[in-house]
């Protein structure tokens, strides 16, 4: 078979995955809104050129073989890569100012990352917004794949293809329900967190690390309830499962008339970092997203400290 043979062109790829996902000719012919012999014609023109069968019928019904589906893992990559190449060329053609696609803690975007958004839009209503939330792994994983063009985060990456700039900090509080705490100090002693149900952050990123170190480490108490995100605990704690310490931003969000938060006596805090591949400059609009970010970070903190 000749080199030639072996090559899966753009189309091809575009068929391939459109049934792969529908299950059938008529659902991918739908999909890509051509006609089903159009579709047929092509991805027998694929298997050809490949070699091998894609797809047989069982029960009426397309079922990928056992290559297709090591192809497909190869070729969604390829194909989300083409969707985002029209997607910008839909947008230059247009006349749009660009796009950014934002991914960021979810403890940074219960408040932070969509107020700061809601700004920026306002000023920059052009400017198309991808946003999404994600662990901590995800993230960078999420930029390494080129997923993401900006990424919020608590840690600074320490990584050859990741550049990060540091655009604001934050402070780690105690939240609770007023009738679970009727007169809290001004500040809270971590002796007060002794005999109470205390849900704990669970992970390893610098927050985490801050949480275990600094506040968990010397009650001797066991936590009923360990969580990964910041907004289940404030949940849980609405509901009762004890007190919880979050970042500010979240507290500042779960506030309610049930629901109340004290700066802690050491008064932890911990960093916010913009992340970006390194080879990837920050564009215009994120460069501009960035300002925007760090003013909202600036005026979210002075609300806390004004509150406090």
């Amino acid at each position: 078979m000749s080199e030639s043979r072996q090559i899966m062109s753009l189309r091809h790829v575009e068929v391939f995955n459109a049934v792969y996902q529908t299950g059938s000719v008529s659902g991918a012919a739908r999909a890509l809104n051509v006609s089903q012999p159009s579709v047929s014609k092509v991805l027998r023109h694929a298997e050809s050129r490949i070699g091998f069968t894609l797809f047989r019928v069982v029960k009426g019904r397309l079922v990928p073989t056992q290559e297709a589906h090591v192809l497909f893992q190869e070729a969604r990559e390829l194909y989300m890569r083409v969707e985002s190449l029209q997607e910008t060329a839909k947008n230059l053609r247009r006349g749009a100012a660009g796009s950014l696609r934002l991914a960021a803690l979810p403890s940074l975007g219960l408040e932070i990352a969509p107020s700061a958004v809601a700004k920026f839009h306002e000023a920059n209503p052009a400017i198309a917004f991808e946003i999404q939330t994600l662990h901590n792994g995800d993230i960078l994983r999420s930029l390494y794949e080129r997923n993401t063009d900006l990424a919020l985060t608590h840690d600074a990456p320490h990584h050859p293809r990741l550049a990060s700039m540091k655009v604001g900090s934050g402070e780690l509080v105690l939240l609770f329900r007023k009738e679970d705490m009727p007169d809290p100090p001004e500040t809270i002693p971590l002796d007060m967190l002794k005999g109470r149900d205390l849900i704990r952050l669970s992970g390893t990123g610098t927050v985490g690390t801050i949480f275990t170190n600094d506040i968990a480490g010397g009650d001797g108490k066991t936590a009923s309830i360990s969580v990964q995100t910041y907004y289940v605990a404030a949940s849980l704690v609405k509901r009762g499962a004890g007190v919880a310490v979050v970042d500010e931003f979240t507290a500042r969000a779960s506030l309610s008339e049930e629901m109340d938060f004290r700066m802690l006596e050491q008064r932890p805090t911990f960093d916010i970092h913009c992340v970006h591949l390194e080879d990837r400059p920050l564009s215009g609009p994120a460069k501009k997203f960035i300002s925007v970010l760090q003013k909202t970070i600036k005026n979210a903190r002075q609300d806390t400290r004004n509150r406090a």
